[in-house]
């Protein structure tokens, strides 16, 4: 995976896990109050059909009690009076009164009339709950509700079934009736889809909301990552081919200064040592003027090699120091052109890293070589001071100046202007020009960063 695509997968994948966890979370939460909203209604339902079918017991009850306690334990007649009061009480479709004895024998059931006389203890449901047995206990315990599994007379499905019992124990009966809860899940089951739809456009809507969002982020920093990344490369382009014509013009300085000066002083050396060897073989008394004007011509090479060395990379810099090295700048400065150079560092701490010193030096050499081809001036001064921990540099001339804005922009011919702010760039120092009809300050300043770490400091010093 390359940079740039390591750089998209980092600021979409967390944004794409962050969405889809807050949609799951939306989701589970939305879930999870439907589901206790819907447990709520139909624990609430449960709760109504118990009232409704305690209320129609009770009824039950009230229509029978004057004969049942008006009748002994085997009064035939009574039993009768009140089997036939419990039939004729059904309430709807699937509404009706029961009657078993606590022996599992069916007395009364209005809509199954096949289970009239029989005996059915032993009756169990599909999910093995012994049904008549059950409500038998229940009944004998105190009465009390009993759920099962009934067929349903209205449909002839079998269906959860809730009923109420209680005992006539002087008759050894068991009277109850029930509702069908089938209704009751019928609705829950409605609400469970309704909620699951609910959930399902929920999930669409965040969905329709994120991928746009998701999309348009990506989408805005492809646009701002291809944007940055043609402006780095032109500036990229523009640097590289700044740094080829900069090498090229120092190549073809050097080769004017080696072609020019060191060669023909090296070329009238050797005519010089010629002339000298030839008035030597026949005797002639000036060989020896002639071989110390050879000498004089090849001090003068050395001087001008030392001067290229000294151009290239300044020993002093690295023995003894910016300031050293600064000085020995404006003194050869100053004897090349005849300017009137001053420079003052009795404020400047010295604790700038190696780097650091060297991009100030440049910058100060490109500055004095700008005084020298283009201002005109005839007074230059340096000062070089420490302030707050921070290096400062100000470079001062009383030349013509020039229109910073015009040769600094982009293209412009500004190129050494460009070169001494983007060797303050890299240390994250500024370069401040102020330049007016009497003259040209030049001020760089180093931030703290460009300093020795404190133990380097203490080694240096």
């Amino acid at each position: 995976m390359t940079l740039r695509h390591q750089i998209i997968a980092l600021a979409v994948v967390p944004l794409v896990i962050s969405i889809l966890a807050i949609t799951a979370f939306i989701t589970w939460q939305s879930a999870n109050l439907a589901k206790n909203s819907i447990d709520t209604f139909e624990q609430n339902m449960l709760k109504t059909k118990e009232a409704e079918i305690l209320n129609l017991t009770n009824l039950a009850l009230s229509a029978i009690q004057t004969i049942y306690d008006k009748a002994g334990a085997d009064d035939e007649a009574a039993k009768q009076q009140v089997a036939d009061i419990l039939t004729s009480l059904d309430y709807g479709k699937d509404g009706y009164f029961f009657v078993y004895d606590y022996d599992g024998n069916n007395i009364v059931h209005p809509r199954q009339s096949f289970r009239h006389g029989h005996n059915w203890i032993d009756l169990t449901d599909p999910d093995g709950d012994k049904v008549i047995a059950e409500l038998i206990a229940t009944a004998k315990a105190g009465g009390g509700l009993h759920q099962y599994k009934w067929q349903k007379p209205s449909t002839g499905q079998i269906a959860d079934k809730l009923s109420f019992v209680v005992s006539l124990d002087k008759w050894h009966w068991v009277v109850g009736t029930g509702v069908y809860l089938d209704d009751v899940f019928a609705q829950s089951a409605a609400a469970n889809k309704v909620m699951r739809a609910n959930i399902r456009r929920t999930f669409v809507i965040v969905a329709l909301i994120a991928v746009p969002s998701v999309l348009v982020v990506f989408t805005t920093c492809m646009l701002l990552t291809f944007h940055e990344r043609r402006m780095a490369d032109s500036r990229l382009k523009e640097l590289t081919q700044r740094v080829i014509d900069t090498q090229e013009e120092e190549r073809t300085r050097l080769a004017r200064e080696l072609h020019d000066g060191i060669s023909q002083t090296l070329l009238g050396v050797r005519y010089a040592m010629d002339l000298a060897g030839r008035k030597v073989r026949t005797n002639v008394d000036e060989a020896a003027l002639t071989i110390e004007r050879g000498v004089e011509a090849l001090n003068g090479a050395i001087k001008e090699i030392r001067l290229l060395s000294h151009d290239l990379r300044p020993r002093v810099l690295d023995d003894l120091g910016l300031t050293a090295a600064l000085e020995a700048l404006c003194h050869h400065f100053a004897e090349r052109t005849g300017i009137e150079t001053k420079i003052d560092a009795s404020g400047f701490a010295g604790t700038l890293k190696a780097e650091a010193s060297t991009a100030l030096y440049r910058v100060a050499q490109e500055a004095f070589n700008n005084v020298e081809r283009h201002s005109g001036a005839s007074k230059l001064s340096v000062k070089l001071w420490s302030d707050g921990g921070r290096a400062r540099m100000t470079i001062s001339d009383n030349g013509t100046g020039f229109d910073g804005a015009r040769d600094n922009a982009p293209g412009g011919s500004g190129l050494g202007l460009r070169n001494m702010q983007e060797r303050m760039a890299h240390f994250r120092g500024l370069l401040l020009i102020n330049s007016s009809e009497a003259g040209t300050t030049l001020t760089a300043m180093m931030p703290r960063s460009a300093n020795l770490a404190a133990g380097k400091q203490a080694e240096a010093a």
